[in-house]
């Protein structure tokens, strides 16, 4: 076996576990524009471009342990409005300095503006994506001391 470990780069999905399939899809669908990627009995794939969430039923668990502290950050293109269509879905919104709020089966939920952060999705997947955004300037100098700017 090589000594080169393998890298990781990057996340093909994420799952969240859910009481109900179709309840999540109407709560996620009231926050989020998504197209629905394929479902079945027991699950739902929210397309995210290259990526994908898989909705994945679940028996309710008991309440407590570290569900709070365990989360997921999603990206948007713009989350000015996220708040408010979290809270009209009827998310629990935590305190903090993020936006951040628990969906009906206590999955913690942080959501991020693209334009803030490191993670970038290629040209072309913006433009499959039907998106034109670009970074602020903070991080265009995170990437660029990491020799990742354009």
């Amino acid at each position: 076996m090589s000594d080169a470990k393998p890298r990781l780069v990057g996340i093909n999905h994420v799952a969240l576990e859910v009481g109900d399939i179709d309840q999540a899809l109407e709560f996620y669908g009231r926050i989020f524009a998504f197209t629905l990627r394929g479902r079945s009995e027991h699950a739902a794939f929210i397309d995210i471009g290259d990526q994908f969430i898989n909705l994945v039923h679940e028996p309710a668990r008991p309440a407590g342990g570290s569900a709070e502290r365990r989360h997921v950050g999603l990206v948007v293109d713009d989350r000015s409005t996220v708040r408010a269509r979290a809270e009209a879905a009827g998310a629990t919104m935590l305190p903090g300095r993020f936006l951040d709020f628990l969906d009906p089966w206590g999955n913690r939920i942080e959501v991020i503006e693209y334009a803030n952060i490191q993670f970038t999705k290629a040209p072309h997947i913006l433009r499959g994506m039907g998106l034109a955004l670009a970074k602020n300037e903070n991080a265009r100098r995170e990437l660029a001391e990491k020799g990742m700017a354009e």
